[in-house]
């Protein structure tokens, strides 16, 4: 069963200079979990060639030990995928390794190209053969056909070409590239483990959120800054510009749900946003209840901060069941709402005859939370107050979130009262863009992209004729 949620879309890690990088990339890979869980690869380098694995399913069951021991080199790259673009199918798994004219190389991207498919048809049409219907090849063939004469420069040369959200590793034998868009829609983190033989000697590790380098002892040094490619290689650390950085368009879902709290996202403690959120939220909406219940694992933090700021008891009052598969035997005779059931179980001890104020980070078709506040309610409160950690959702994400079409956004299409009725709580509020923007930090040093809340696009173009339903809006 699938939460009525918007879904991860990808996260990537690279690993350069140290002897066990595969398993490193592993570890990490294993940390960013919850950005992609529909297919996983690493690609290595031992100095010499380029060996892969790539499989569908979860990080921890694809990379047994028997199959790190055949990738093992002192350069790594990694992917989860979560497909926002492209099949579900083991051809669209990434990273993409191939050997062209500019050498063996492999790509690992998170985040979505706008202009991917018109791209393709060009290439199509000039003879270009693809492999996959991900848009992240066509990155490879743009590189490939570059007219420049280094890798470095056709790697500019491509990424001058196309648009949208894109944070990439990518490796050579010897080299690994990690590179972020001139908006800076996805984020992309370097650190380092030192290893007491001077800078030059150091592993450089890049992963779309810290909380990767944690279990694999590295310390954060910085962002990849938007417009920017970074080239770990023998000679050592290296940067340069590819583009001017645009106006910074930093994805706020990061913050409201997406990353890991124990990640740093563009420079901020995920969890001191989502704290924030709620206790913005209880100054926005309070209400007379008794105690404040996350949806978990979601809403936790927020309903921390919501607790905190308005004095309310905060209790688990729903355990989530997180050894659910992805398939289940559902009884012949069926069970009212059995997916949530199977995911959620409320704690009837704590919610018997209470006032609930039940927080969530977000509500997107709605069929989800209609669900929960009936599980709740079924379960003896005698109130349910709904309280969203950021605005309604009324429009898709281009940018490499897999947001249902506007025909199917709850927000986008009834308003807070017939969203209230339809959900079934006693009441509902949403934090305001003001509220969540000023929560998240936005300022000289954070601007974000809010698309999803207004319909607002910062790239000029959209795409409106992609091969997944979730591109076929126009823009707003």
């Amino acid at each position: 069963m699938a939460f009525d949620k918007l879904r991860e879309y990808c996260g990537v890690v690279a690993v350069h200079n140290h002897p066990e990088a595969s398993t490193l990339a592993y570890l990490g890979l294993h940390q960013l979990q919850h950005r992609g869980q529909e297919s996983a690869g690493i690609v290595s380098s031992d100095g010499e060639r380029l060996r892969t694995h790539r499989a569908m399913g979860l990080v921890a069951d694809i990379f047994t030990e028997p199959v790190l021991e055949t990738i093992r080199g002192s350069i790594a790259i990694g992917h989860n995928r979560y497909s926002t673009t492209g099949d579900s199918a083991l051809l669209n798994a990434q990273p993409i390794m191939v050997d062209c004219n500019k050498g063996m190389i492999a790509l690992a991207h998170n985040g979505n190209l706008v202009n991917a498919w018109d791209i393709r048809a060009r290439l199509e049409a000039q003879g270009s053969i693809f492999q996959t219907t991900s848009d992240t090849e066509v990155i490879v063939h743009l590189i490939a056909q570059s007219k420049e004469h280094t890798l470095p420069e056709a790697v500019c040369d491509a990424l001058r070409r196309i648009e949208g959200a894109f944070s990439l590793v990518l490796m050579t034998r010897d080299r690994v590239f990690a590179v972020r868009d001139p908006r800076g829609f996805r984020p992309l983190c370097m650190g380092r483990i030192r290893n007491g033989a001077g800078p030059d000697k150091d592993t450089i590790v890049f992963a779309s959120e810290t909380c990767a380098f944690d279990i694999i002892g590295a310390t954060y040094e910085r962002d990849v800054k938007p417009g920017e490619m970074m080239v770990v290689g023998p000679e050592g650390v290296s940067s340069r510009f590819f583009a001017t950085a645009a106006k910074q368009s930093n994805c706020i879902f990061e913050h409201v749900y997406f990353s890991r709290p124990d990640s740093v996202i563009f420079g901020r403690a995920v969890q001191t946003s989502r704290e924030a959120l709620g206790r913005q939220l209880a100054r926005e909406a309070p209400v007379e209840a008794d105690l404040v219940v996350p949806v978990p694992d979601s809403g936790v933090t927020a309903a921390l901060g919501y607790a905190s700021e308005s004095g309310l008891p905060f209790r688990f009052g729903l355990i989530r069941n997180h050894y659910v598969g992805r398939t289940f035997i559902e009884p012949e005779q069926r069970v009212r709402d059995f997916g949530v059931k199977l995911k959620l179980n409320p704690v009837r001890s704590l919610l018997v005859g209470q006032r609930v104020v039940l927080i969530d980070d977000s509500i997107v078709r709605g069929t989800t939370s209609r669900k929960i506040v009936r599980l709740v309610r079924d379960a003896g409160a005698k109130e349910v107050h709904m309280r969203i950690s950021c605005p309604p959702t009324i429009s898709p994400c281009y940018y490499g979130v897999d947001t249902p079409v506007k025909s199917q956004l709850i927000a986008a299409n009834k308003s807070l009262e017939e969203i209230r009725a339809y959900v079934g709580a006693d009441s509902l509020a949403y934090l305001s863009m003001a509220g969540m923007r000023e929560a998240c930090g936005e300022g000289e040093k954070i601007t974000y992209c809010t698309s999803c809340y207004t319909g607002i696009y910062p790239t000029e173009f959209i795409p409106v004729d992609q091969i997944q339903p979730m591109a076929a809006e126009k823009k707003l």
